[in-house]
Parts: C-alpha cells; structure tokens; sequence
C-alpha cells in the first residue's frame, strides 16, 4: 500500500530545496526528509482508502479490495503518519511547519476531494512544489523566495506526469503523454545548460545572499572575510563550480533517459500497460531531476548523493509498481 519503490524519490525533494537555500543540508533539512516521507506515504495510504470503490474493479490486487488491509486500517495509518510528519515539521521550526501544514492539506484535499476534477494534477503539482520549499525553508527560513524556480521545475514535471497518469487504467489517451514528452524535453535542456534558467536562478540567489548581509553593508559586494564565510558549494560569483556544472549535465541525461522513452511509446500506443509504465518512469524521473537541480544550485556532492537513489529506486520497482 505504501509503494516502497517510490520511497527513494522523497529525499531529493528536501535536498534540492537545500541546496537552492544556498546552504548545506544539517539537522533541519533531514526532519524535513522525515517529514516529507510521513506526508508521502500517508498520502500513499489515503489514496487507496479513498478509491477502494474504484479499485476493486480496476485493481482488485490492491491491498483494499484484496482484503490484506481494511479501510479503517488505511485511514488509521493515513491520519497518524500526517501527525508525525506535522510534529517532525515543528522541531525544524515555523517557516517549515508552515510549508509542512500546507503540503498535508494538499495531500488530503488531492486524495478525498480532487484527484478525479481537472484540478487533480496542478493539486499533485503544488504537492511536491511545496515539499522542496519545505526542504528550502527547513534549512533556511528565509530561503522561500530562492527556491521558488526549482519548485516551479519540479511541479512542471508533476503535473505532466500526473495528467498521464489519469489514464493509466483505461488508457486511450495520446495527448497526455505527448504534453508530458514535450515538457520532460524543455525542462532537460533547462536543468542541463538553459541560459535564461541560468540567469534566474543567479539573480535569486544574489538576492538570497544579499538577504542575510549585515544591513549596514547595504547592497555592497561582501569583503572577502565575508566570501569565505559563504558554503563552499555557493561561489560568490553565481556561477556554477565546473564540477556541479557535469552533474548537473549528467544528471538531466538520466532525467531525459528515464522518462522520455516510455513516455513515446504511452504516446503512441496509449494502451494501459504502457501508460502505467510511463506514469513510472516519469516518477522514477524526478530523482535525477532533483540531483540536476541541486547540481544547478552549485551543489555536486549533494546531487550525486540523490542521484545515487536512483538504481535502489529502479531495482525495487521491479517487484513493487510505484503507481
């Protein structure tokens, strides 16, 4: 019920929030990973309370209507697993509970209420927008406004990834997939060179770093005590370290592997194994696309680590289907 495969996509979430704060991932970034698992998996365990109904025509397999978990056990588990990614959430602090708070009313509000109106996969979307600014938040509080077009990146790809999947029991959809091939294409060439992306993100991360100078040194350039004072992994400059900027390259590759390929043949055969399969892929996607976009960030080492997930994410689902 708690599609353990799909586990391994969490953590990037909250690391690439990190590493667009500007600031290396310490105590309040993994309670936001903690956090972000809780209110992902009891989303898992909601999602299946709230389409027993339904799945036990489309999916009698599932854990509900095949009798292995009754209704009132998914919702038991869906309510304490919201409480302790909450309580999680508080120990990072305010900024974080806030994101937090928002991001388990999504997740309920999607599963009871959403999932099935036109509004089902901009809901998904803000979903996991609101869990990398959790991650931002988590380990800088003001980091909100950095992190805003890496959330953007990540929720783009959600919501394409999302509308496929409204069709991954029937099928018969070319559109959907064709939008989502075309969205995973721009968003590769963004997080592996795009210059207009590029610039963004510098300008927000000037102003981030502008933020937390001592106001009396007003918009200066920071003397150099100041400069090393900054996280190896952020230059002074903006501009990416050559490493971090090969990763980030490597990275939107894998993105690009992963999910296009199934994602083509959804769109031209949109029968329902194929779409399930490229609903899969495209979930499996987001962990090189949370490494591309930590690498973007400046942060190589943190980026290879997500990337790392990558295989265990792919080895699992496998033997557990992350949809």
């Amino acid at each position: 019920m708690l599609r353990i495969s799909a586990l391994f996509t969490v953590p990037g979430d909250a690391l690439a929030g990190a590493a667009a704060a500007g600031t290396r991932p310490h105590r309040g970034t993994f309670l936001a990973i903690g956090t972000s698992l809780c209110l992902y998996h009891a989303g898992m365990a909601l999602n299946d309370y709230a389409d027993r109904d339904e799945d036990a025509v489309d999916r009698p397999h599932r854990p509900i209507p095949s009798g292995r978990i009754t209704p009132a056990a998914a919702l038991t588990a869906a309510g304490v697993l919201t409480v302790a990614g909450l309580a999680l959430a508080r120990r990072a602090g305010r900024a974080p509970l806030a994101a937090a708070t928002a991001l388990a009313a999504t997740v309920w509000s999607y599963d009871l209420g959403l999932k099935h109106t036109p509004a089902g996969p901009a809901a998904m979307a803000s979903a996991r927008a609101l869990d990398l600014l959790l991650g931002a938040t988590a380990t800088r509080p003001r980091a909100f406004a950095a992190a805003l077009p890496h959330a953007g990146i990540l929720g783009a790809h959600t919501y394409a990834v999302t509308s496929v999947s409204r069709h991954e029991a029937h099928g018969g959809s070319t559109a959907a997939p064709m939008a989502a091939v075309a969205v995973t294409a721009g968003i590769a060439g963004v997080t592996a060179g795009g210059a207009g992306a590029l610039r963004s993100l510098r300008a927000h991360r000037r102003s981030a770093h502008d933020a937390v100078l001592p106001a009396s040194m007003g918009r200066r350039r920071p003397d150099a005590g100041a400069a090393r004072a900054l996280p190896p992994d952020r230059p002074v400059t903006g501009r990416p370290e050559p490493g971090p900027r090969a990763v980030a390259a490597l990275a939107a590759a894998s993105y690009a592997r992963t999910a296009l390929t199934p994602l083509v043949h959804a769109a031209l055969n949109p029968s329902p194994q194929l779409t399930q399969r490229g609903v899969g892929a495209g979930i499996r996607a987001m962990i090189p696309l949370q490494a591309a976009l930590a690498a973007r960030a400046g942060a190589g080492t943190t980026a290879l680590a997500v990337l790392a997930l990558g295989p265990l994410a792919r080895r699992l689902a496998r033997k557990v289907s992350p949809t």
